[in-house]
């Protein structure tokens, strides 16, 4: 596994960013784009995102094509002052279908930035709907390749990340 430096400024993207665009291949090999919330395992050089059973495309297109990107861009409520845009490549896996298992980090997040979601989620909205109304595929990204533009200037050229080992 390729594991990177990542400078103190990105990673405060990677932590503190809402959301980030995921990119993955379809079928007829057009990139199709998504908002998602997205955990930045550091320890484990890895993201975390899931989707919905309602809209499993990223998982589809994940198990016939793993390349994926993730862009994060949008700033707002991050509390960062003029961070820079980090680009993520990898290679994604999309995991067995779960409710919470597995993907516990992302629902904090999500409670984390919007707390009334986990009344709904969690509260009547399981309880009248039953658990599968929570059910997720987790998909793990392994990076391959992390470039940044500082101020999230793409006017010019991107830094990369150096790789450790």
């Amino acid at each position: 596994m390729t594991t990177f430096q990542v400078p103190p400024d990105v990673a405060a993207v990677l932590h503190r960013f809402r959301t980030a665009e995921l990119t993955t291949i379809g079928k007829d090999g057009t990139p199709a784009t998504w908002p998602v919330t997205v955990v930045y395992q550091e320890d484990r050089g890895e993201f975390l995102t899931s989707t919905s059973i309602g809209f499993p495309q990223k998982a589809v297109n994940i198990e016939r094509n793993p390349r994926v990107s993730m862009l994060f861009s949008e700033p707002r409520a991050s509390g960062l002052g003029n961070p820079p845009a980090v680009l993520v490549q990898g290679d994604a896996v999309a995991g067995e279908l779960t409710a919470l298992e597995g993907v516990e980090e992302v629902w904090e997040k999500v409670y984390r930035f919007q707390p009334a979601a986990k009344w709904s989620t969690w509260g009547p909205m399981q309880w009248a709907m039953g658990r599968w109304y929570c059910a997720r595929i987790p998909i793990r990204i392994v990076p391959t390749r992390i470039l940044w533009w500082p101020n999230a200037d793409f006017a010019l050229e991107p830094r990369e990340v150096s790789h450790v080992g």
